[in-house]
């Protein structure tokens, strides 16, 4: 079995076995290989990822650092921690583990690197801080393997691409070093492979795979009365959840945005009559808040816990019995690894509970409930690395020492992400750390390296060491500002452009609270408990979850197999069978275009089923291309299925609208003019350095932030506009914030599948989206009696033969 007798034995103790993932890690680990473990919640995985080192330590007891684990959650981080430390104690080996994150006093951070743990747990960007350190060199000599926790999470994205890079110089400090991965729910394993491994090479990586969990017992949630027409919070079904929460020992509500948190966690207490202890977790609660939460969670206290995707890859509470997901999933993958907090448990089902806030919404959930049947998870889409990026590894490693360009090249090159960047790109990205470009050269706050007379680059003065370290980090959050009471007591915080719609006397919901603003100081919003009531929840920018193109065509699928119609609701069914009367339901792969006159004006709506952000873009489109052509557009509203569009001129001819050359025309025009572009530029040029967001003891407001960006931004937009970061914010404007990507697919499918039907009032299948307009956030208190007026009036035109 190849484990030491202690370790064996301490399986036995506690009446188990090693499972066959845990022992072909170790296997793995024998033969020198990496290796990417991809086993369900519960099985073990960060026990098996751990195994080969404590295995290495008993053998041949060491000091000095032996391994690095990364998570992307400083709590998870705090949590593995202590789960570790009990059968290190348990089998009383003298192995030091301790936590290195941004919460980490700086006094221990120095000492860790004189004196390292032999396990050092924490995060990406931690991770990356350590490395700019000089002395780093020599405590991360020793490393035998890196761990890197919920693989999934992160990898495609920006943290994904810092962590490459840091893969990269880990390898060159310690060239012997094993990398491994964990995850539950990844979809394609080789693209994982491939970016876990130096130089992309995945035949290096290992792949281990654990056992089959048993079957979720997954259900979806219908109302007692009829499933609603609109709406995304499925606070209809508050009633049925009280009573699941009253059946259940803890259960966690999961909501796909923080506004929806803070509105179901309000509904429920208004319904709490059995005074259950229900608790609230989401990003943007005090850190104060959040472990006193997941304390009580840990202790079993609470019955109820709403959170949002703070939790997903949440900690091991093995007593959580049953996971609600409000609203729609909008992944398979999502939804896996939610219903994985409940029990924690790999031999017994875990128990999930869909609640769908609408028509569209349970034809999304019914797709999730089919993919996680089959185990069907989303594939992720892996992009080339961000420039802004690069250029901030780049400057964290020049803190630690001068480096030879063409020698870091190299390194750099071997991180996947990076693996296409050429001699004259990197250079353009030393250009810009050593002068800020042609444009800014002149300002000697942007010449931040020089080169020395042996040709090697270092930094031109140290005080751009501190400086990087204050400022480094990938995830850039919108302006917010903290709110507290006058005792100074931190609840949380809210965004800027919310807080801005706030006066004195104003009340708002928050973390479960009435609190009235006092006063709004600098960065600090000051309330109060309120005496009256607050209607008002704070909504958070940039927090919608995007349909995934997996579940999206599921949809599409189930749209045309008219037989499978029989299993669904009988209004659902009605609704889809009075559309086929009165209109047409879309074939796979055909995109359906609907004009129809309405309340004096005239609207087309389309149905994609390309989600959110790649209609919204397109809206955008659209309604420049009519304008330039005379039909007078008023407005458009998007969701994750349709697109609508109404116009005081009728749309006879739609195909000119959805031609691709809008890509090439207007919506290189669009993103130039609007916030977009200006919005990507600030993020790329805070996190490659160009922009500072604090300095130390004063942290700048994000109205300062973006100030300093947008000048920076119109000053290159003139004299430099091929500069590397306007170059980094295009793709960011491309790939994220337009999903230009699925817009194209989009375009594409039109030009040779559009199937436009004309009627004479609107369609069922329009009914959703025209209920949301001038409505997209979750309707509540007066507007939501409204909303449901409206859509029974729209529904009984359009459900009538």
């Amino acid at each position: 079995m190849n484990l030491p007798p202690i370790i064996l034995d301490w399986f036995a103790a506690r009446g188990w076995q090693p499972r066959r993932h845990q022992l072909e890690m170790i296997e793995a680990a024998r033969d020198g290989r990496h290796a990417l473990l991809v086993a369900a919640t519960g099985a073990g995985k960060t026990l098996a990822g751990f195994l080969p080192s404590l295995k290495d330590l008993i053998d041949a007891p060491s000091d000095g650092l032996h391994t690095l684990y990364i998570s992307p959650l400083k709590a998870l981080a705090t949590d593995v921690r202590r789960n570790l430390l009990i059968p290190i104690e348990e089998m009383g080996l003298p192995i030091r583990v301790e936590a290195r994150t941004g919460d980490t006093p700086s006094d221990r951070k120095a000492r860790q690197r004189v004196k390292p743990p032999h396990i050092l747990l924490t995060t990406p960007e931690s991770l990356s801080l350590l490395l700019s350190h000089e002395d780093s060199v020599h405590m991360l000599a020793t490393l035998k393997r890196v761990i890197v926790d919920e693989v999934h999470a992160f990898a495609n994205g920006k943290r994904g691409d810092l962590l490459s890079l840091s893969l990269a110089r880990l390898q060159t400090l310690a060239p012997k070093l094993q990398r491994v991965a964990l995850s539950a729910t990844v979809a394609d394993p080789d693209d994982y492979r491939a970016w876990l491994a130096p130089y992309g090479d995945m035949d290096q990586v290992r792949l281990v795979e654990g056992e089959t969990a048993a079957a979720p017992d997954l259900t979806i949630l219908l109302p007692e009365g009829r499933v609603p027409w609109a709406g995304h919070s499925g606070h209809h079904a508050i009633p049925q959840l009280m009573d699941e929460i009253g059946r259940n020992k803890i259960t966690l509500i999961f909501c796909n945005t923080r506004f929806l948190a803070e509105f179901i966690f309000q509904k429920l207490w208004d319904a709490n009559e059995q005074k259950f202890a229900i608790g609230i977790h989401h990003g943007s609660l005090s850190v104060e808040a959040r472990r006193k939460v997941e304390g009580a969670m840990a202790e079993g206290k609470l019955r109820a816990l709403v959170c949002t995707a703070s939790l997903d890859l949440g900690v091991d509470w093995g007593n959580v019995d049953c996971v609600i997901q409000m609203g729609a999933p909008k992944g398979s993958s999502r939804l896996l690894q939610r219903i994985g907090r409940s029990n924690h448990r790999m031999d017994e089902p875990s128990k999930a509970i869909l609640v769908p806030g609408n028509r569209f919404e349970y034809l999304e959930a019914q797709a999730a409930f089919d993919a996680v049947t089959e185990g069907v998870r989303d594939g992720e889409t892996f992009r080339p690395g961000s420039y802004d990026v690069l250029a901030q590894h780049v400057m964290g490693l020049a803190c630690a020492g001068p480096f030879d360009e063409a020698e870091l090249l190299a390194e750099i090159q071997s991180a996947l992400p990076y693996s296409g960047v050429d001699a004259a790109s990197f250079a353009r990205v030393i250009a810009f750390i050593a002068t800020g470009g042609y444009a800014l050269k002149a300002y000697d706050r942007f010449k931040k390296l020089v080169k020395d007379p042996d040709g090697r680059w270092r930094l031109s003065h140290p005080q751009f060491a501190a400086q990087h370290r204050f400022n480094a980090g990938i995830i850039v959050d919108a302006p917010m500002l903290e709110i507290r009471f006058r005792n100074g007591r931190k609840l949380g915080k809210v965004e800027e452009t919310f807080a801005a719609t706030l006066s004195p006397g104003n009340c708002f919901t928050f973390a479960g609270m009435a609190l009235e603003v006092e006063s709004i100081k600098d960065l600090d919003l000051i309330v109060r408990a309120a005496t009256k009531p607050a209607n008002n929840i704070p909504s958070y920018m940039g927090a919608r979850l995007p349909l995934t193109t997996h579940l999206a065509g599921r949809v599409r699928q189930m749209l045309t197999d008219r037989p499978g119609w029989a299993r669904f609701p009988d209004e659902v069914r009605e609704w889809l069978e009075m559309q086929a009367y009165r209109s047409q339901i879309p074939k796979a792969g055909q995109l359906l275009v609907e004009t129809f006159p309405h309340d004096k004006r005239y609207y087309m709506v389309a149905y994609p089923f390309e989600g959110w952000n790649a209609h919204q873009s397109l809206g955008m489109l659209i309604t420049r291309r009519m304008e330039s052509r005379g039909l007078m557009p008023m407005g458009f509203v998007a969701s994750d299925y349709a697109l609508g569009v109404w116009s005081l001129k009728p749309i006879t001819d739609p195909r000119p609208l959805f031609s691709a050359d809008i890509l090439a025309d207007e919506f290189v025009d669009w993103v130039e003019q609007s916030y977009l572009l200006k919005r990507a530029f600030r993020e790329v040029a805070v996190i490659s350095g160009l922009v500072e967001r604090q300095h130390p003891g004063k942290r700048k407001t994000g109205r300062q932030v973006t100030f300093s960006t947008d000048l920076i931004y119109d000053v290159l937009r003139k004299y430099e506009p091929d500069h590397l970061l306007l170059e980094a914010a295009w793709a960011d404007a491309r790939a994220r914030l337009t999903d230009v990507g699925r817009l194209g697919d989009l375009l594409d499918r039109a030009a040779d599948t559009m199937l436009h039907v004309d009627l004479e009032r609107v369609s069922p299948l329009a009914v959703p989206l025209l209920v949301m307009i001038g409505r997209e956030s979750v309707a509540q208190g007066s507007v939501d009696d409204a909303l449901l007026m409206e859509a029974e009036s729209l529904a009984s035109i359009a459900m009538t033969p």
